[in-house]
């Protein structure tokens, strides 16, 4: 069975993009694969977030991901830093990654011009850590969108160069995969690109938000005068209010409101109203969940436990033969 390895960092609550855009695939995927899904706290340590608000995100992360169908005795969910092995692996291959080619990486740059006050060394080697957390389980499919496609690479990039500097075919490359026909790209609303939290919060409506916080935040999203012309191409902040009705409205709603756009009839308020009502019927049953499970400390310490034990044990056999092969020996 073919292994699968993907991770949200723990930075907050997951939204309708992590879920619509990545955890409904990991939920089928799960069936099929031997699936390991992380939460990233390593990675989000770049951000430097303190001790309360790490735990607090790792937490809410896992009970998000077990709400929105993960099984833990399906798939192996777990704590990234629960895994020391991932440190010791971005170690080596760390001594293998070169400054061009990581100065080079364009998260990195962009890192750089939005945060030019922190520019850490996490920032720059964060493709490697990347790396290591596909290659310490030796996965060959990774569930990723357009903007990961080059951090995958760089995962091929290293394991490819651990296997020629030892001279053993050790590491498989990986390859991105979609359980689904095409990725699903859902926009944030404030019209400028794809919904995330570095956006801002106003700009994404997260699973466990209440019903009041998405009316408010979708009444918020960013809209203009209206259509002059009759059948006009949609501005892009139009656009993205559409597409998010074709995620969680039917296609009757789609069609009637399409239809005002195109007649000039269209008036923003009403077809807010609609999109929010809807993402409040879709989200409903994910939230349910999420306050059950949230409360149950010990359910949620035995799955991190477990996923902690399961992952372990295939992260340690790596690390063993990676360091016989490096040529580390007992004396």
């Amino acid at each position: 069975m073919e292994t699968v390895v993907s991770g949200i960092r723990s930075t907050g609550n997951l939204h309708l993009g992590n879920y619509y855009g990545a955890i409904q695939n990991f939920v089928k995927m799960q069936h099929e694969y031997n699936c390991f899904f992380f939460i990233a706290d390593l990675h989000s340590l770049t951000t430097h977030p303190t001790p309360d608000n790490l735990h607090s995100n790792v937490k809410s992360v896992l009970v998000e991901y077990l709400a929105a169908g993960i099984d833990p005795d399906k798939a192996t969910i777990y704590v990234q830093s629960d895994v020391p092995e991932v440190a010791e692996l971005y170690l080596y291959l760390n001594m293998n990654a070169y400054l061009g080619e990581l100065e080079r990486s364009t998260s990195f740059k962009d890192k750089v011009r939005a945060h030019p006050d922190n520019v850490n060394a996490g920032l720059l080697t964060y493709p490697v850590l990347m790396a290591a957390d596909i290659l310490i389980h030796r996965a060959t499919k990774v569930p990723v969108g357009k903007d990961q496609e080059q951090h995958l690479e760089m995962a091929r990039t290293f394991g490819n160069r651990f296997n020629r500097l030892y001279n053993h075919e050790y590491f498989p490359e990986p390859y991105a995969f979609n359980f689904s026909a095409n990725l699903v790209k859902i926009p944030g609303l404030d019209g400028k690109g794809k919904m995330g939290k570095s956006e801002g919060e106003g700009n994404a409506i997260f699973l466990s938000d209440t019903p009041e916080a998405i009316r408010k935040k979708v009444m918020r999203a960013v809209t203009d005068s209206g259509p002059t012309t009759e059948n006009q191409q949609k501005p892009d902040e139009i656009q993205n209010l559409f597409d998010l009705m074709r995620v969680v409205s039917t296609p009757d709603t789609i069609a009637h409101f399409d239809n005002l756009y195109n007649t000039m009839q269209i008036r923003y308020g009403d077809l807010k109203k609609q999109l929010a009502e809807d993402m409040i019927i879709a989200t409903a049953p994910i939230r349910e969940r999420i306050n059950d499970i949230a409360g149950d400390a010990a359910y949620l310490s035995k799955v991190a436990r477990h996923g902690a034990e399961k992952s372990r044990e295939s992260a340690s056999k790596t690390i063993r033969e990676v360091r016989e092969i490096i040529g580390f020996r007992n004396f």
